[in-house]
């Protein structure tokens, strides 16, 4: 009867999901060391082909960026994610980017996220590559299994092993 007052809940969900269209290759093939090392943890980059963006886990929105480029996600099993949205971008004040949800919102995989205009981050001279970090790698996961080739948004890409 009140549907509207239930919370959405959090699905636990071991796999990986594409974020955005695109060739879909190791972290290590990012073109910023900052990711490319693993500084941040392991996981993902997507070189896009569209600019839709899409949620890659099941999780809750923990942070976005005033500048949008990053945002901040909560899995079930506590893995924290992030997406980032191309390199150097926080230097375009959120200009190239859309984002339609919020703090708070649980997102299932597929779920959108917004839009990044990649012609205009083309333009400025900066990389639209979009990059998913489990950011607590270290602690919680033991393999990262992953799938180098070209997805749509919101196609299973891989699974992680806690």
């Amino acid at each position: 009867m009140f549907k509207f007052l239930k919370k959405s809940v959090l699905e636990a969900d071991n796999h990986l999901y594409t974020p955005i269209a695109g060739q879909v290759r190791s972290i290590t093939e990012s073109s910023d060391a900052m990711f490319s090392q693993k500084m941040m943890g392991d996981g993902f980059v997507v070189f896009p082909t569209s600019e839709e963006i899409v949620s890659p886990v099941a999780a809750e929105i923990t942070m976005i960026a005033d500048t949008k480029h990053a945002i901040g996600l909560k899995m079930a099993n506590d893995v924290e994610i992030l997406i980032h949205l191309g390199i150097d971008t926080v230097n375009l004040q959120g200009k190239p980017f859309n984002l339609v949800v919020k703090v708070g919102d649980i997102l299932k995989p597929g779920d959108k996220i917004g839009s990044m205009d990649l012609k205009q981050i083309d333009e400025a001279g900066l990389a639209s590559e979009v990059m998913v970090v489990l950011t607590n790698s270290d602690d919680k996961i033991s393999k990262l299994q992953l799938s180098d080739e070209k997805f749509a948004a919101g196609e299973k890409v891989g699974e992680m092993f806690l």
